[in-house]
């Protein structure tokens, strides 16, 4: 820290070191979404090879969410004690290895619980990523940065599925679908390697200056917070989620991310089952919505930013892009009326875009998380948002199998979408930070106050 003072003293200009540590986050998670995508993209080669009706395929979509959603709050508590640095490299190489081996499945006698087996524990691996995201950012950036911060990494789901999708049925298609799951694992363990040994904390990092560190936390960054051990309490746990702002955000996230896994699972093979593509083509018009979910994150984020700026308030400045996207993400029902198949990829890219608007929950974590708690938090929060990637592909697989279409697995997603924007509107209410720790200090300090006044007074 003397080379930071000195450099604050002499006049130095703030470094932005913040803005790399951003794109470490942003290539991390666009793999945490290529590895999650890859059975997705091989799901209809393996059906045919492997013999999975759809309810089968579902159940194997939704082990990965079983084992994510399971994990939330353990992984809060290991991001809390080692930080976010070495939980999430460690993490990211573990779910590569699992992709990578993914690709074997056909070996095994029975390669649906193989299949499934791997899923789990990719699930259990990738359950901390996003809370590390969220503590990272909340490090790094301050609140009027963090929409625009939390919104790219948010905004890596899209770009992995625009950019990879057509790369992935290319090679599905070239070599078989054995392979999409090699070179996304290979790839994923290098880049794994490369976390740890350039991602810092801020008080650890050496390239960053006492004036960036000023400016963080001067803008309501907790460059600070550090990744020593905090106690945990149960209660803690009970407190956050029984507050009524939390509820409604949990709510909300579970419909947001409905609406991921639905394009995360089935939306490759209703194009191929329900509009007759070839993977090919599925592998370019796929990435179409996922391209519109990129821009309409990034508006989302430079939209709250620039609210707050224009003197908004937290509430208005989060909440405004997330009932506007979710109300929007619901049009995604059209595409039961329309044949052609331009206006259904223009229906799907127009409910991802307007998903992506919406996709600031991490956002509203960071801002407003016990500030002692934020792995706690985070994983709560995650847990009850990704219910959906259990809920989802599961309820999806049977409403296929039961109707033998997809005109109700639409309506479902789009019901959700009215529901999470209604759950922002009459349950969340004011965003403020939750302060568990001031709230005990408050209450022992009235509990040691009549001890305190009978020791005066004797």
């Amino acid at each position: 820290m003397a080379v930071q003072s000195s450099s604050a003293q002499s006049g130095a200009p703030r470094t932005k070191v913040r803005w790399f540590i951003l794109a470490m986050i942003f290539i991390v998670t666009v793999f945490n979404y290529v590895d999650r995508a890859t059975l997705s993209i091989a799901a209809p080669s393996m059906r045919h090879d492997l013999g999975f009706d759809a309810l089968t395929m579902g159940i194997a979509f939704s082990a990965f969410g079983w084992a994510y959603t399971a994990m939330q709050i353990p992984g809060g508590l290991l991001l809390d004690r080692f930080g976010a640095r070495i939980v999430l490299g460690i993490s990211l190489i573990l779910w590569s290895t699992l992709t990578f081996l993914q690709g074997f499945v056909h070996l095994f006698a029975s390669a649906f619980l193989m299949l499934f087996v791997l899923r789990f524990l990719m699930g259990i691996a990738e359950s901390p990523a996003f809370p590390c995201n969220s503590r990272l950012t909340v490090m790094w950036f301050p609140s009027a940065e963090r929409g625009l911060a939390t919104s790219i990494f948010q905004l890596a789901q899209y770009f992995a599925l625009a950019v990879f999708t057509p790369i992935m049925t290319f090679t599905v298609s070239a070599w078989g679908w054995h392979y999409v799951f090699f070179t996304t694992g290979a790839v994923g363990i290098v880049i794994g390697f490369w976390w740890l040994r350039s991602v810092r904390e801020p008080q650890r990092d050496h390239r960053v200056n006492a004036a960036e560190l000023e400016y963080i936390a001067a803008g309501g960054g907790l460059p600070t917070m550090g990744d020593s051990p905090q106690p945990f309490r149960w209660k803690q746990v009970g407190a956050i989620a029984a507050n009524r702002m939390m509820i409604g955000v949990y709510i909300g996230q579970f419909c947001l991310t409905s609406i991921t896994w639905f394009f995360l699972t089935w939306f490759p093979t209703y194009l191929i089952e329900a509009k007759g593509m070839s993977i090919l083509k599925v592998g370019l018009v796929a990435a179409l919505p996922a391209i519109a979910g990129c821009i309409g994150g990034l508006i989302g984020g430079l939209w709250s930013d620039w609210m707050l700026k224009r003197g908004f308030s937290l509430t208005a400045a989060r909440k405004t892009p997330i009932i506007c996207g979710l109300i929007l993400s619901s049009t995604i029902v059209v595409a039961n009326y329309v044949h052609s198949t331009t206006i259904v990829i223009l229906v799907m890219s127009i409910a991802f875009f307007a998903k992506g608007v919406g996709n600031l929950g991490w956002c509203i974590v960071g801002d407003v998380s016990p500030k002692h708690a934020m792995g706690i938090s985070g994983g709560i929060f995650n847990l009850c948002g990704n219910l959906a990637s259990i809920v989802t592909p599961l309820a999806i697989g049977w409403m296929i199998k039961s109707t033998g279409s997809f005109e109700v697995a639409l309506t479902y997603v789009g019901a959700l979408s009215i529901l999470g924007a209604c759950s922002y509107l009459f349950i969340v209410g004011k965003l403020q930070r939750l302060d568990l720790d001031d709230h005990d200090d408050g209450a022992q300090k009235r509990a040691a106050a009549p001890l305190k006044n009978r020791a005066t007074a004797s």
